[in-house]
């Protein structure tokens, strides 16, 4: 047994409410630079739907995630080293702009600069990438005006691997939202597709990151990933993705969509884990079991066998302890209401999700019973207006009884909290019909409904004797030209390394450099500009600027 320290999420979809703050805050933080206009490491999806980008969950399109061989070994779906080496030149298995969607801007200038007429004068959409006058037709949270519509339920890849039909008729459809970032997996198909290297997985933490130094934007771990939550900087020619804010994460601090949520649905924590074992639970030969197998691999932290055998492995006490006190320990193995984000592609994701249960309220009030009574809640949960198999087939490889189970454990909360505060009543018959005492009903309550800052993030910081470690003093995606990040080039700071690393980078670069014009002759937009020379109307001729 060799014990590892992993930082893991876990995330309430009950009390998600689609807002988008943390999408916001991710994209202020992350990629609100040039390069990167159409990347989102945290998005929120609505499902049913096609998500970010298209379709991302067919991997008999896109090839990602492991698979078993004849033998009982994992392989990558997209091939092994050989096969790489052959199309390490043209990968097909790359998502196009428009899968993801072409970034845009408003002529805002023309808003301010008009001059006066009989109409109101319109901000043109403008392509972010070539600078033309383009129709806006999809994005990366598109999905939210169309969930549980005929417009996206019949590309949902999902919904075509279910084998019950699903009605979208108005009055039986159904929707929830599912935010998304990297799952920083235990055995992340990411890292094993780069034919660089510069995709790793840190010892320290378990977070996986980017080496832009060693990137020479192969993107083979584009194709690689099943959850698609690997981008290409178009700029710097390099491979970027979620970091877990790590910089944040050494501090002591949540990532930046998990200080920003405003449901508090996000929890944040270390578990350990049986690093000797991860690729045997990932090969299972059974789907279905990769759920138990996976959380057979998290181990107890009050266990002395463990406590011992991580000082061993140089795991800090204040480490353990922070394991000991993880609400991701306590929501995946004591509770047992998370479950992973498709675990049959063999990754064993790390980013948890508790499935969400509050339309079944509806379902019983509807039918005039006590949509909060236990007996009536329990027999309903097969009837949630969200399908159980829909959620089985997102979070255990199709196997509703885990499902089943956390809804139960949920349903089991919201009744027997009901009797606490309506009729102070403790009804134990409640907690042990899901296999619980009323005391842990009592936790996972306030766990998941009035949990404080400090109890939803338990995150111990680096520690000082351990910086040698760390890979990087700076985030090189902190700001420009950080780290591995390049110069400018020959167009400015738009165009890269000055030798581009493909073609069609080059003639994008170039006409992103001279996109951006102003609508009035002598005006210059400076929500457009990239600070690079002096345009014309810049500054006054007295000055220096330019002609």
């Amino acid at each position: 047994m060799k014990v590892m320290a992993q930082m893991s999420m876990v995330m309430n979809l009950d009390k998600c409410i689609g807002c988008h703050t943390c999408s916001v805050t991710c994209k202020q933080a992350w990629t609100n630079r040039t390069g990167v206009e159409y990347v989102w490491f945290n998005n929120v999806e609505t499902r049913p739907g096609v998500g970010y980008p298209r379709g991302y969950e067919d991997q008999d399109r896109w090839q990602g995630g492991w698979v078993r061989n004849r033998r009982g070994r994992l392989k990558l779906r997209s091939g092994g080293r050989l096969a790489k080496l052959m199309r390490i030149f043209s990968n097909p298995n790359l998502p196009e702009i428009h899968d993801y969607y072409e970034p845009w801007t408003y002529d805002y200038d023309m808003l301010i600069n008009a001059p006066a007429g009989a109409h109101t004068p319109v901000a043109k959409p403008k392509s972010l990438l070539t600078g033309e006058d383009m129709k806006i037709s999809w994005s990366a949270n598109w999905d939210d005006d169309l969930g549980g519509s005929q417009e996206t339920m019949q590309q949902d890849p999902i919904l075509k691997k279910m084998s019950e039909d699903v009605s979208a008729e108005f009055e039986k459809a159904f929707m929830f939202y599912l935010p998304r970032i990297c799952e920083h997996c235990l055995n992340p198909s990411c890292v094993a597709s780069c034919p660089s290297g510069a995709m790793y997985k840190r010892a320290e933490d378990g977070i996986v990151l980017v080496d832009q130094d060693a990137c020479r934007g192969w993107r083979m771990c584009v194709s690689g990933c099943p959850y698609k939550k690997v981008y290409f900087n178009h700029k710097t020619g390099k491979a970027e993705k979620c970091t877990m804010c790590y910089p944040r994460i050494e501090v002591g601090l949540p990532t930046v969509c998990s200080e920003t949520c405003v449901g508090r649905l996000r929890y944040l924590g270390l578990v350990l884990y049986d690093a000797d074992r991860v690729a045997e639970a990932a090969s299972v030969e059974d789907e279905h079991a990769l759920l138990a197998a996976q959380r057979s691999i998290i181990l107890d932290p009050h266990d002395p066998a463990v406590i011992e055998q991580a000082r061993a492995d140089g795991i800090p006490e204040d480490w353990l302890e922070a394991a000991r006190r993880s609400p991701i320990w306590r929501l995946i193995q004591q509770y047992e209401v998370a479950l992973p984000l498709h675990p049959e592609y063999r990754t064993m994701p790390m980013v948890w999700y508790i499935p969400p249960l509050s339309p079944v309220v509806d379902v019983v009030t509807g039918s005039g019973n006590d949509g909060e009574d236990a007996r009536t809640l329990f027999a309903a949960i097969d009837k949630l207006r969200i399908p159980v198999g829909y959620l089985a087939e997102m979070f255990t490889a199709g196997d509703p009884r885990p499902v089943d189970h956390a809804l139960r454990r949920l349903a089991a909360m919201r009744s027997y909290m009901r009797g606490i505060n309506l009729d102070d009543e403790r009804d134990e018959r409640i907690a042990t019909a899901v296999g619980m005492t009323g005391t842990e009903v009592e936790e996972m309550y306030r766990l998941l409904a009035i949990a404080k800052y400090e109890e939803r993030y338990v995150i111990p910081a680096a520690h000082t004797e351990r910086a040698h470690e760390l890979e990087e003093m700076a985030c090189s995606l902190d700001y420009e030209d950080g780290p591995g990040m390049g110069g400018a080039g020959p167009f400015g700071s738009s165009s890269g390394q000055p030798v581009p690393v493909a073609v069609e980078n080059f003639h994008a670069l170039k006409n992103r450099q001279t996109a951006d014009q102003p609508s009035s002759p002598g005006r210059v937009n400076l929500l457009n500009w990239d600070g690079n020379g002096s345009p014309a109307g810049l500054f006054p001729p007295s000055m220096g600027g330019g002609k």
